[in-house]
């Protein structure tokens, strides 16, 4: 494998730290998170030409907060500390951090005590991103302040002569303007890094690593026709060629035409072992009268796992399960490599049941959406495929919100697949993140001809991301959301009005429920 330099970040909780691997990838760089206990040795014998503590929820002063081993100061490695990782830095080397009397939360003002070195081609009065109820009331000795906001007088510290910095924002954020300027400066100019890290070393590193973990071992893979999906199918397959068998499940929460067009593509077109299972009626039955989205997700979740295990055990001796699962819907899940937060589970993160029989392999787990994206690009993936709008593991059972029924999936499948054809002729699908329907629970009062109706409400939604973390609502031309809202009233039965949502992320998240 080609040698390329490294930057190792030590994860304490946020859930902005997995974009902070990925800024410094973008700099090609590679770039991987360990969780903060990691042992000293681990560390060391990974070879990094820097070290970066992320954020995190914790306050430095609480009981079980976070610690790092202290000898980290001593391996001559360049550190950078965000957030906690600053205060953490300033507790353990001698500082004194206090709870700040007015929590600084929200965009500020930069201003430049000393703009060289970490700090070099900043603007000033840039603005940045902070989020801390702590900071810092006293400096370690060696370490100097330069750079300051109105409300924290040590913004930016730095010890020039260890090369240990630490900044009280977030850098990683696309709110903090001139964040990657300042990562650059730690990576290249402070760090000396060299950019030889491409999505073929990812991919080149990956199959690596499914062929250590599968160990001559077959393995089945969740297929949905989905980019994650279809890109860890044929990343793996590339590693263990015919030992992977694709099972594609048709569990009736699907977007209309979705089965066939899978048996199309990867059974005709990519050759794979493809195996289709009919499961409509079994998922539906165990979803009938569940109207909670945690007991939903954990239902169909749990059903997942329980048809691969026997589809498997029809295969022969397969230990291995592979998904594409990506970061924003683990660190949305479960503390993933450190003490962060949960929001929602994901079918096939958080919707695991706690024993199953079969052993994960989830090539795609550090990466974004983007990433990956780009990853199928290298494999040789249509764009058709590569540039698909994000499907949820759950599928239609989240935007059906409420009890499930085959008749409420056809009203939503069929308005599903309008949003998605009218968003496509109007040139926006490759511009918009995600644009889907949402079935209400609910019915109101309308006039269809000289009759009154009483019937469903579709809710569309269409918002624009990088990445997932943070979205905001497309604004969608007045004549293509006419043009949406007239064809499903007069195309779908059953439903008489249609409502656009312009909620951001956050407070709301992408998917209703």
């Amino acid at each position: 494998m080609a040698e390329y330099d490294k930057i190792l970040v030590l994860d304490f909780g946020s859930q902005y730290t997995q974009l902070i691997a990925r800024r410094i990838r973008e700099r090609r760089v590679y770039s991987e998170i360990v969780p903060y206990n990691t042992p000293i040795n681990k560390i060391k014998d990974f070879g990094a030409k820097g070290i970066v503590f992320s954020g995190g929820p914790a306050s430095i002063y609480e009981k079980d907060a976070p610690i790092v081993d202290k000898l980290i100061f001593e391996l001559g490695v360049p550190i950078l500390g965000i957030c906690y990782g600053m205060q953490l830095i300033v507790h353990l080397l001698g500082g004194e951090v206090e709870r700040a009397q007015r929590r600084e939360y929200g965009r500020a003002a930069l201003n430049m005590d000393n703009g060289t070195g970490l700090l070099a081609g900043l603007s000033e009065g840039s603005v940045v991103w902070m989020s801390h109820g702590d900071s810092v009331k006293t400096l370690p000795a060696w370490f100097q302040s330069i750079a300051h906001t109105s409300n924290s007088p040590h913004a930016v510290i730095a010890d020039e002569g260890r090369k240990i910095y630490a900044l009280q924002f977030h850098p990683e954020v696309a709110h903090t303007q001139e964040g990657s300027k300042i990562l650059d400066n730690f990576v290249h100019g402070i760090c000396k890094c060299s950019s030889k890290w491409q999505m073929s070393s990812f991919i080149e590193h990956a199959v690596e690593a499914i062929r250590r973990k599968a160990d001559g071992g077959d393995v089945v893979c969740a297929l949905s026709g989905g980019v994650d999906s279809s890109v860890a199918a044929i990343l793996i397959h590339k590693a263990i060629g015919p030992r992977l068998h694709c099972i594609f499940v048709d569990n009736g929460l699907l977007r209309k035409g979705e089965k066939a067009k899978v048996i199309d593509t990867f059974q005709r077109h990519f050759n794979l072992n493809l195996i289709v299972v009919d499961a409509e009626t079994r998922f539906l039955d165990k979803l009938s009268g569940i109207t909670d989205p945690e007991q939903k997700r954990k239902i169909i979740g749990g059903e997942f796992i329980a048809v691969f295990e026997e589809e498997a055990k029809k295969i022969g001796a397969v230990e291995y399960l592979a998904q594409g699962t990506l970061y924003p819907d683990v660190i949305e899940s479960v503390s993933f490599k450190g003490p962060s937060a949960t929001i929602k589970s994901h079918h096939n993160v958080g919707g695991l049941p706690d024993v199953m029989n079969l052993r994960l392999i989830e090539p795609l787990r550090e990466l974004f959406k983007d990433e990956v994206r780009e990853i199928g690009k290298e494999l040789g993936l249509p764009d058709e495929i590569c540039y698909r709008q994000p499907f949820p593991g759950p599928g239609l059972a989240i935007r059906c919100i409420g009890e499930l029924s085959s008749e409420r999936l056809r009203i939503l499948r069929d308005a599903d697949a309008i949003v998605i054809e009218e968003i496509k002729n109007a040139g926006l699908y490759r511009e918009i993140w995600q644009s889907f329907a949402v079935l209400l629970p609910l019915r109101t009062v309308g006039v269809m001809g000289d009759e009154r109706t009483y019937d469903y409400t579709i809710a569309m939604r269409a918002v624009n991301s990088v990445d997932g973390m943070t979205a905001d609502w497309a604004r969608v031309p007045y004549e293509t959301l006419s043009i949406i809202s007239n064809r499903i009233i007069n195309e779908v039965k059953g439903v008489n009005r249609v409502v656009y949502d312009i909620t951001s992320k956050p407070p709301g998240t992408i998917e209703w429920e």
